[in-house]
């Protein structure tokens, strides 16, 4: 398929720079894909609007403060002191992207030129600093962290970070955002964006959820850069999706197990959720388990197109997604394109607020 046929007009009013005052007022537009009907609903309908037989599963994953700005360090002169670049010669921007050991990111880096292996990121007053110690493509660096604090590389980077807004929100991080981008669910630090589509859980939503005896779950996929890596092919079939890393507990797959063999339906929590659920699944049917997915960490590379089958997900709650992204293609693999594409337009002739920050869909 092309990526020109998964493309719709947007306002730019309608993306959405702040959250809601309230979690749960969001506006939530449901598709029921078998009586083919649409409806303007709130997302504080959604209790009532499950079966009762739902085992609904959600991203634990927590948002890091991944985005740092610091400034380049000069090579060492010859008494040993370091020369500092000016402030507007050496600012930089790093953005954590994957973890790899205590101290150690990839990252990607603005402007990614100026820092060669080798090169010294200072940061605050300069008891946090990084060195580049590899290479890689489109401005991706893998760095090395150094604290002089006292405290841990984590505590400094939690303590000088920015939380990451998406290109789109044109504004400036507050300190507003270190809790609203992060959902109720989130306990498992890594992710450089939130799984949006959790955002608009309350304590509140989920008791009522709980009052109906439906089950809720977790696994954690820490969002990385492959989600939001635009396509820059011509047809979805030649886009490579870069990894993510999640983990599902032996818990949480003996519950789904149980789900599935009942015949109950999967309501994923985003398209993080579905990721990797259905990369779980898929690494299930290639082992001939006989269980519908394997627990334990893995890499989640899917690339979910029209034409997927899905193995796990029967139903999702999801934000509205970019045109011609990644995440449009894989709500319309569960949809259907034209479905979908028709229910964006009519989500834009009604108002409703797009992106991170905007309002829900849930298919069903």
């Amino acid at each position: 398929m092309r990526l020109s046929e998964f493309d719709y007009v947007l306002p730019a009013r309608q993306i959405a720079q702040h959250p809601l005052k309230n979690r749960d007022a969001s506006r939530m537009l449901v598709l029921d894909r078998d009586s083919r009907v649409d409806e303007d609903r709130l997302f504080a309908d959604l209790p009532g609007l499950l079966h009762g037989d739902e085992l609904i599963v959600v991203n634990n994953a927590r948002v890091i403060p991944a985005r740092l700005l610091g400034r380049r360090v000069k090579a060492t002169a010859r008494d040993g002191a370091k020369k500092e670049a000016s402030p507007a010669e050496g600012e930089i921007e790093i953005l954590l992207s994957r973890q790899l050991d205590d101290d150690t990111w990839e990252a990607l880096v603005r402007p990614g030129k100026k820092l060669h292996v080798g090169q010294r990121v200072q940061f605050g007053a300069g008891e946090l600093e990084a060195e580049v110690i590899a290479h890689g493509n489109q401005g991706q660096r893998t760095l090395r962290f150094f604290s002089s604090s006292g405290s841990a590389v984590k505590d400094e980077i939690n303590r000088l970070g920015h939380i990451p807004l998406p290109p789109y929100i044109d504004r400036a991080d507050e300190a507003s955002d270190r809790e609203r981008y992060q959902t109720i669910f989130a306990s498992q630090p890594g992710a450089i964006a939130a799984p949006t589509a959790g955002l608009h859980f309350t304590p509140e939503i989920l008791e009522k959820i709980r009052e109906r005896a439906i089950e809720i779950c977790e696994l954690t996929l820490h969002v990385g850069l492959g989600t939001f890596q635009p396509i820059r092919t011509e047809t979805l079939k030649a886009h490579v999706m870069h990894s993510e890393a999640y983990e599902i507990s032996a818990e949480t797959a003996e519950q789904l197990g149980r789900a599935k063999r009942a015949g109950r339906p999967i309501l994923a929590v985003g398209t993080t959720t579905v990721r990797a659920l259905e990369a779980a699944a898929l690494r299930a049917s290639e082992t001939d388990s006989g269980q519908p997915l394997v627990a334990g960490k893995a890499e989640a590379r899917l690339f979910i197109t029209p034409g997927f089958r899905f193995r796990v997900v029967d139903a999702l709650l999801t934000n509205f997604h970019l045109p011609r992204s990644t995440l449009l293609a894989l709500v319309c693999g569960l949809a259907g394109r034209e479905r979908i594409l028709a229910a964006y337009r009519h989500a834009v002739e009604a108002g409703y607020r797009f992106y991170s920050y905007g309002d829900c869909m849930l298919i069903r």
